[in-house]
Formats: C-alpha cells, sequence, structure tokens
C-alpha cells in the first residue's frame, strides 16, 4: 500500500505557473506508475497525465499538452506535475494516483491508490 499527499496548489492568474507535488510514502515508490487528475465543480474527475515506473515515458490529456508536464523522482518518491500557462478552466482539485499495473496510456490507466487532492485556482 502507498500514502499520497499533494502539495504546492493555490490562487495564481492566469497565464501563471504552478508546480504540484506528490509525496508518497513506502519503500516500492519506483513500483508504481503515477497519475494526475483533476475535478473541476460539478464535472467528472479526470485523468490529465502520467507517468511510467521508470518515469521514460509520459502521456497528456490534449487539452494540457504542451502546457503541463509530469515527471517522478524515485529517489524522493515524488511525482510532480509542472503546469504553464494556466487557463481559469484549469481550476479543480489535483489529486495524483498511484498503480499497481503498467500504464500504456490514458485510456487504459488503472489507479488503486489516491491523494486527497489540493486545490488549484486560476483567476482571470
Amino acid at each position: 500500500q502507498v500514502q499520497l499527499v499533494e502539495s504546492g496548489g493555490g490562487l495564481v492568474q492566469a497565464g501563471g505557473s504552478l508546480r504540484l507535488s506528490c509525496a508518497a510514502s513506502g519503500r516500492t515508490f519506483s513500483s508504481y506508475g503515477m497519475g494526475w487528475f483533476r475535478q473541476a465543480s460539478g464535472r467528472e474527475r479526470e485523468l490529465i497525465a502520467a507517468i511510467t515506473r521508470s518515469g521514460r515515458t509520459t502521456y497528456y490529456a490534449d487539452f494540457v499538452k504542451g502546457r503541463f508536464t509530469i515527471s517522478r523522482d524515485n529517489a524522493k518518491n515524488t511525482v510532480y506535475l509542472q503546469m504553464n500557462s494556466l487557463k481559469p478552466e484549469d481550476t479543480a482539485v489535483y489529486y495524483c494516483a498511484a498503480s499497481s499495473r503498467p500504464i500504456y496510456g490514458l485510456g487504459s490507466a488503472m489507479f488503486d491508490f489516491w491523494g486527497q487532492g489540493t486545490q488549484v485556482t486560476v483567476s482571470s
């Protein structure tokens, strides 16, 4: 089992940047694929980025591609989401998640453990 704690959310103006971090407990972090989800008010949770166990391969939803970057540091048990060129529609609660299964794409990824989320608000 792994416990996940997100941080780095906050209020930012449109066009600005934020970097989210997700710290994982346990010594087996490198055995999990990781993902970032978001859930805006009144909408379903959506997977926006994922990264394989090694960090060599990443996947993005089209609407964040080119603006967001997922990365991980297995030595620090941490996964990151760098968000640039933020838009008001990026406002949501952002969650990190861990998958015990190999990740081959966003459509097929399934996750087992979730963090509590961190709020990101982008003002216009």
